[in-house]
């Protein structure tokens, strides 16, 4: 793989993780528009490491502080602080993919990385946060949120495992369906992203290294950085623009981009 083309992805990955438009998605359809091979879900993983990474690092004051509270609580769930209760809603909300993941990880999923596919799940997600972010909302923060709310986020959190449908955009919209205000669903779904991104990369590092491929392995710790830089980036900004505006914009993007990838199927 060429370095043109790991900057290219990073760039891709960053710009597309953390806005509801699908990063496996864009990261499949840019090295098909290319013409470079695909890179595979180890590459896709790491730049996904890379987001993390930015995450972590963005939010680094309510990280420190859930854990702060969650030992000072001596690892029991105390839901009368507030960042003690948000470390178990991010646990809670995290078991469903992670558990789903771990399952599926032995099936064969290179036939959803179909342009087809993505274009239908790109155009039928982005009409259900048109539908969330116009009609949800805005009564409830990160404060009000509660087990149910994390479970059916968390359930939502597994279609992303299809390509298309985009992590950040399904977890989003569930949120919004359930009156979360805009800015306070983006943080969660951020969050929340920590524990499946972390379990995934884990175990394709190890895959990489009980392989002994320390080749590919040097090239997605190069894939890691360049995305950690494109995906910090973009959640400042993001936030900056939640702050005033809405989702529109990326369901005109989804809704467009999908009808294009159907036609072009067909």
């Amino acid at each position: 793989m060429s370095l043109l083309q790991l900057i290219g992805l990073a760039i891709v990955q960053g710009l597309t993780e953390f806005l509801p438009v699908s990063s496996s998605g864009h990261l499949i359809l840019f090295s098909r528009l290319a013409h470079w091979a695909d890179q595979g879900v180890g590459i896709d993983v790491a730049l996904h490491l890379g987001s993390l990474l930015a995450v972590v690092c963005y939010f680094r004051k309510m990280l420190c502080q859930m854990i702060r509270e969650v030992f000072e609580a001596r690892l029991v769930p105390d839901f009368k602080y507030t960042y003690n209760k948000l470390a178990y809603l991010i646990i809670i909300g995290s078991l469903p993919a992670l558990v789903v993941g771990f399952c599926l990880r032995h099936f064969g999923m290179d036939f959803l990385r179909d342009p087809k596919i993505i274009g239908w799940t790109i155009l039928i997600y982005g009409l259900l946060l048109y539908a969330a972010d116009t009609y949800g909302e805005n009564k409830r923060g990160i404060k009000d949120m509660g087990i149910k709310d994390a479970v059916l986020i968390g359930l939502a959190q597994c279609l992303a495992l299809v390509p298309g449908t985009s992590r950040s955009g399904i977890t989003i919209t569930i949120a919004r369906f359930l009156k979360i205000k805009r800015i306070d669903a983006a943080k969660f779904s951020m969050l929340l992203s920590i524990p499946v991104i972390a379990a995934a990369g884990s175990l394709e590092i190890y895959r990489l290294m009980i392989a002994g491929n320390f080749a590919e392995l040097m090239i997605s710790l190069d894939a890691v950085f360049y995305s950690f830089i494109a995906s910090y980036a973009v959640i400042f900004l993001m936030m900056k623009w939640l702050e005033k505006w809405t989702y529109l914009p990326f369901v005109f993007y989804r809704v467009s981009l999908g009808l294009f990838l159907l036609l072009m199927s067909w």
